[in-house]
């Protein structure tokens, strides 16, 4: 019998990013107004106005979308902090929340990732865009002492909702910072290239079920495993159709997961980069380079609307997982690694209030000292700036995976590397067992020591580093395999192998030491049917070497001098993503227990990675 948990949604509402220690009190500072905005279509959304008791002057609006609750709900009920950050909040900026539509307290049906309608045709034909538009017009008319300049911002969905006001048009939307934004939903968050992010299973019910009427009071329920063994829970669970004994039709969500396996036109018309053209607000597009939900997002929308439009636009990555940007704690901390003091601080003080203050106060006049790419190097733990990104002086370099090296030279002999993949013994992608939270968050620098020793993963190292080697943008993964099967996924993870005498740190688990420790600096999957096409998969021949290439998302990273760097290749990593039955079948949310085989995989030696490096 199924178990259900309630969990309260406030747990990932925005206000998990918000810092929580100051004393600065907004009911002191701040009035607050409750409203029903309607939209074009006659449908209402409930927004929260915050406003600046000091009328001595006017303030711009900086507004928030999201679908994860406007809490506190009531007059007198006020949020411990406001807008994104204490620095601003202390500044002063009319700020404004929003449930979006079929959300909380607003009107209308929720659609996960609504699609947007370029050329709407009538009143009736509404998406964020719109509602957007409506929300701003009617906050610049009606909200007591603004200034008339807007700015959206918002982390992972409200992210999403940020880059959505780009597409608004309305002409005081002056400035936009997409934070750990969603971009597709193929790429990110519940996918990567393809592959189903089990892991992110849990978290199904937030999204998937339509609520009744306006409510401040969830109205869905997280499932319970049953047990704190992530990785047994879901072997034991079986094919992904088993699943479905956790959530029934009303799961909207999950039906559609299961039933739009491929890219087609149900996830392609709800990306967004596509639309991104001629953008014209200020946009600064913020994320964290440990960010295990939402990486892809960030790097294209920059690299997006970079290509597509010449209005002021700049990126900031930092040492951080999801959101971290915005919490006040003192330490940047990812998993075992601690990359400094006050780097949150640093960002909240110097680089978002600076750019919402020169385009919301200023008008943008002036000088802006902002560069155009503000990024945290992980391997010497101290931020860069450069005016483009990747950085001009930085060029493509071939490494070859040969003979259990990863070298500079083309190996004069092509042989291969070759192990068996069976979907009854995983590669776990983490040590520890038990995930904390409805989504791994932290496991984006663990040691990777554990699965080197596994015969199911095969290790490539270049010897000791004599000199610093510094990676500043993508890298691609250019694979010659052959498998036995007719499916099989290729997992690349690129890895910092420290050497023997690195110093301990306090916060690094008890059972490991920072000697040795292989830090994984970026990991990406292929799901192999997709190698050509993620529109129209097709099987492997079996045993026939076949070409697959894996982009890996862009790092900021230095080798230091002493280090290796090192190349794991698997085909397992589990729960992370589910497991790929090895045989080709139409859609393996409905494969069979038979249909998972153990195949024998092979990595040839003129599979190469292909690395950004500054020189």
């Amino acid at each position: 019998m199924k178990k259900l948990l309630f969990v309260a949604f406030l747990v990932l509402s925005t206000s998990l990013f918000a810092q929580n220690n100051s004393l600065y009190a907004v009911s002191e500072n701040y009035t607050k107004k409750e409203v029903h905005i309607k939209m074009r279509d006659g449908a209402s959304l409930y927004t929260v106005i915050y406003t600046p008791k000091d009328q001595s002057k006017k303030y711009p609006i900086i507004m928030q979308r999201t679908p994860y609750s406007c809490a506190p709900y009531g007059p007198n009920e006020f949020k411990k902090s406001i807008g994104p950050s204490e620095t601003m909040m202390k500044e002063g900026y009319i700020v404004a929340y929003q449930d979006v539509r079929g959300r909380w307290m607003s009107d209308g049906l929720y659609d996960n990732m609504r699609a947007f309608i370029p050329n709407k045709k009538s009143k009736n034909q509404v998406d964020e865009a719109s509602d957007t538009y409506d929300t701003i017009d009617w906050l610049v008319k009606n909200a007591a002492n603004n200034n008339g300049n807007v700015g959206t911002w918002g982390i992972s969905y409200p992210g999403f909702y940020a880059t959505y006001s780009l597409l608004s048009r309305h002409p005081a939307l002056k400035a936009v910072s997409p934070q750990a934004c969603i971009s597709d939903f193929f790429f990110d968050d519940f996918h990567h290239n393809g592959a189903y992010l089990l892991s992110y299973w849990k978290a199904t019910p937030l999204f998937g079920i339509q609520k009744k009427e306006r409510t401040t009071t969830s109205w869905y329920t997280l499932p319970d495993l049953g047990t704190k063994d992530d990785y047994q829970f879901f072997m034991d669970a079986g094919p992904l159709s088993n699943l479905d004994s956790f959530y029934g039709k009303d799961n909207e969500f999950w039906q559609q997961l299961k039933d739009h396996s491929n890219y087609d036109d149900f996830w392609q018309k709800r990306g967004i980069l596509q639309h991104l053209k001629d953008i014209k607000p200020a946009v600064m597009t913020v994320g964290g380079w440990f960010d295990a939900e939402d990486l892809y997002g960030p790097l294209n929308t920059y690299q997006t609307i970079e290509k597509t439009s010449k209005n002021y636009n700049t990126i900031v990555m930092g040492p951080w997982s999801h959101g971290d940007w915005a919490r006040s704690s003192a330490k940047a901390v990812i998993g075992n690694i601690n990359f400094g003091d006050s780097i949150s601080g640093f960002y909240q003080k110097n680089i978002e209030a600076n750019f919402f203050r020169h385009f919301l106060k200023e008008n943008g006049k002036g000088q802006n000292k902002l560069p155009e790419a503000y990024v945290f190097d992980t391997g010497v733990k101290d931020w860069k700036t450069y005016d483009v990104w990747p950085p001009k002086n930085s060029a493509k370099e071939s490494f070859y995976l040969a003979n259990d090296k990863l070298m500079t030279s083309v190996p004069t002999e092509v042989g291969f590397q070759e192990f068996i993949s069976d979907p009854k013994k995983p590669v776990p992608f983490t040590e520890d067992i038990n995930q904390k939270g409805i989504t791994p968050r932290k496991y984006m620098t663990d040691d990777q020591r554990f699965s080197a020793r596994r015969p199911d993963v095969i290790v490539y190292e270049t010897e000791v580093l004599e000199d610093n080697m510094t990676l500043a943008g993508d890298i691609l993964a250019q694979l010659q395999v052959s498998t036995s099967g007719t499916d099989a996924d290729w997992i690349v993870k690129v890895i910092d192998v420290f050497p023997s005498d690195e110093p301990e740190t306090p916060e690094v688990a008890p059972y490991l030491k920072m000697s040795n420790y292989h830090m994984m600096v970026r990991s990406e999957v292929m799901r192999g049917r997709f190698r050509n096409s993620f529109i129209t998969p097709e099987p492997f021949v079996a045993n026939q070497k076949t070409a697959v290439d894996i982009k890996l998302q862009d790092v900021m990273h230095t080798f230091k001098k002493g280090h290796k760097i090192q190349i794991q290749i698997q085909s397992t990593w589990f729960p992370l993503i589910d497991l790929n039955p090895q045989t080709f079948v139409d859609n393996i949310f409905y494969a069979k227990p038979e249909d998972f085989k153990k195949q024998t995989h092979r990595v040839y030696d003129d599979s190469k990675i292909i690395f950004t490096v500054v020189k």
